[in-house]
């Protein structure tokens, strides 16, 4: 399966080259089993890359998209070891990749030893193939507290970095933190934009920034704005709204 560690060139993306760096999300409390069912159905018409639900909604038969789910989501504020349990149980789900949330409050205390333990737990709990994507916080992170969590992702070997769980106060992906991630990783490590992303010019911004991927909810909407004029240009939607 791809890595998705190189940025879409801006200047030549276009609706079939976006979906295929977008997990269709879905991580409202209240999804059923319907839900996902439809959920399933649109990602195969839309052609993106995986879908991603929360861990009681698995197992999925996606047919040929791929399955994410989440881990410690969305506060983070959970045991390393129970982390852990979570993704090893998805991953005998069937989830292909998994997104975990750091513990903020270790990032902003600085103890990013203790946010690379985190992570190498639910690394170690989902090895590879399975793709490990975490998340951030990056809208309640400052610049250096940003840099900090990436290094400590890229040194617990994390696939990707991800700006937002679209649940937090502060706000979803900025085009500045993608920027700041991407330059931090190198292209060594993918970066996903999440929350708030709901029109097709707020894409375009991300990918510009550096996004290798993309988490969205609203997704046919942002796919069809790359057809014809799309003039939003907001990417920070409600919190709580959940991408």
């Amino acid at each position: 399966m791809s890595d998705h560690t190189t940025p879409l060139d801006p200047s030549t993306i276009d609706r079939t080259t976006v979906a295929r760096i977008v997990d269709h999300t879905l991580l409202k409390p209240e999804t059923t089993p319907a839900d996902v069912e439809a959920l399933v159905a649109e990602a195969q018409r839309l052609g993106v890359y995986s879908i991603c639900v929360s861990p009681s909604m698995l197992p999925v038969d996606a047919g040929d998209v791929l399955v994410a789910t989440v881990c410690g989501f969305p506060s983070g504020k959970h045991h390393s070891e129970v982390k852990a349990a979570e993704a090893a149980r998805s991953v005998a789900d069937g989830a292909h990749e998994v997104d975990m949330v750091i513990d903020l409050g270790a990032a902003k205390a600085g103890d990013f030893s203790a946010v690379e333990r985190d992570i190498a737990a639910v690394r170690a709990a989902a090895p590879a193939p399975t793709v490990l994507k975490v998340i951030i916080e990056s809208a309640a992170l400052t610049d250096e507290e940003i840099v900090g969590a990436c290094r400590a992702a890229e040194a617990a070997g994390a696939d990707f970095v991800k700006t937002s769980t679209g649940f937090h106060p502060a706000g979803g992906a900025s085009a500045h933190a993608v920027e700041l991630m991407a330059a931090t990783v190198g292209g060594r490590l993918g970066v996903k934009a999440s929350g708030g992303i709901r029109t097709a010019a707020a894409a375009r911004e991300m990918i510009a920034a550096g996004a290798t991927r993309l988490g969205l909810s609203g997704t046919a909407a942002v796919l069809d704005g790359l057809d014809g004029s799309d003039a939003g240009t907001a990417a920070d939607g409600p919190a709580g709204s959940g991408y």
